[in-house]
């Protein structure tokens, strides 16, 4: 195993270990549940906004480790940002997963997620908190 596999390894058992973010958000006015059949995944994410921006955002749920360290990053990378701006990012994080894109500086520590393209069952495990993201932006009424 490389040693940037190993970096990676450890970013996604620290985040599963102890997610970020994680527990509930009493003061979210958009909640959205997301769930992957496949694997038994679930996530509901909660998000406080304030005008235009995420001012805070927290999610709670079970999953393989992939989905609760993408969850736990994404709630790092995107609470205070515009809703552009996390937009910008999940399309990034997608590019990254879905299509083996590299990544790019703006995902930071989520490049620990990049390997996830080979493996097409844990796709949708890694995309969970960001579809969530991504209702959560319509429910909201934020337009691309």
């Amino acid at each position: 195993m490389s040693l940037l596999d190993e970096l990676y390894r450890e970013i996604i058992l620290r985040h599963y270990k102890s997610p970020h973010n994680y527990g509930p958000l009493d003061s979210a006015n958009v909640r959205v549940k997301g769930d992957n059949p496949s694997c038994g995944d679930q996530i509901e994410l909660m998000i406080e906004t304030a005008g235009e921006r995420i001012a805070d955002l927290r999610f709670q749920g079970q999953g393989c480790a992939i989905s609760q360290a993408s969850a736990s990053l994404m709630t790092d990378l995107v609470k205070g940002k515009s809703w552009a701006e996390a937009l910008a990012l999940e399309q990034q994080f997608k590019a990254m997963i879905v299509d083996g894109a590299a990544p790019t500086p703006e995902l930071g520590d989520l490049a620990a997620l990049s390997g996830v393209h080979k493996l097409p069952a844990r796709v949708k495990c890694a995309t969970l908190a960001w579809n969530a993201l991504e209702q959560a932006a319509h429910q909201a009424g934020v337009r691309r």
